[in-house]
């Protein structure tokens, strides 16, 4: 079973490009992130015509997640029980459903913006509300997995140059410590360091040659309960599929699954 996870930025701009990329690839559950679409507007006939069900929690030109299944989808959560909101209102960052033998979240957690921001203390309350909701099923005994754009970089090998982000989000000590109490649930990072890359990054800024020049942060992970990671036949980020015109600014991360 092959399961991926991709923030797509906007499904409405990637369509073409993840129609090609789930026949090429041979995914049988994405996670997506960033959808960017109201869900009456989501490609559900175009993915249909490929075999894949969806699931989709969206509401309009932000956010959005969904997961895409071609082994069915049953027991469908959208949102996260606990959301705290940002502003008065619940976003569409959250999604769960089961996938043949497997259960998954597929999750956009909030981005922080600055460690001042009011945004950056909804991301570690939104983490805890995370945290609180997988809790059962990562300490249960079928496989189940919480993937998606974390907007955090575990470690410093995970940012191009930890200099070039001091004093900013994605790598302060709170961000990685919400992560921390995350995998203590039963989680762990399922996707081994290093891949065919050094630095397998997953996220590279559209801006100042960022991809070319490699400056990029794993920020998209999978964090897998124990059944979930002992079944881990093999794992990648499909770099390829960040080059090229239209591409967004993420990769998928692919799983394989002996399950």
């Amino acid at each position: 079973m092959r399961i991926a996870t991709w923030n797509v930025n906007s499904i409405t701009a990637r369509l073409p490009r993840l129609l090609a990329w789930l026949e090429s690839s041979g995914t049988d559950v994405l996670c997506l992130q960033e959808a960017k679409v109201a869900e009456e507007q989501f490609p559900f006939a175009e993915l249909r015509e490929l075999g894949y069900e969806a699931a989709v929690h969206a509401t309009g030109r932000w956010n959005g997640v969904a997961v895409l299944s071609r082994v069915g989808i049953e027991d469908v959560v959208k949102g996260l029980p606990g959301d705290p909101g940002y502003e008065g209102a619940q976003e569409p960052r959250a999604i769960s459903a089961t996938c043949g033998p497997v259960r998954v979240w597929s999750v956009y957690v909030p981005n922080g913006r600055e460690v001042e921001h009011p945004h950056y203390a909804y991301k570690l309350q939104w983490f805890e509300a995370l945290r609180a909701a997988v809790a059962g099923d990562a300490a249960g005994s079928r496989p189940f997995a919480v993937m998606g754009d974390y907007n955090v970089a575990p470690t410093d090998d995970d940012v191009y140059d930890r200099a070039a982000f001091e004093g900013a989000t994605h790598v302060t000590p709170a961000e990685r410590a919400a992560l921390a109490a995350l995998r203590e649930t039963g989680l762990t990072d399922v996707v081994p360091r290093p891949l065919k890359y050094e630095h397998p990054f997953t996220y590279w800024d559209y801006r100042q040659l960022c991809f070319p020049k490699n400056r990029g942060m794993r920020i998209d992970l999978v964090y897998g309960n124990a059944p979930f990671a002992k079944a881990v036949a093999d794992a990648y980020v499909d770099r390829e599929e960040r080059k090229g015109k239209g591409a967004s600014d993420h990769a998928p991360v692919v799983v394989d699954l002996d399950v």
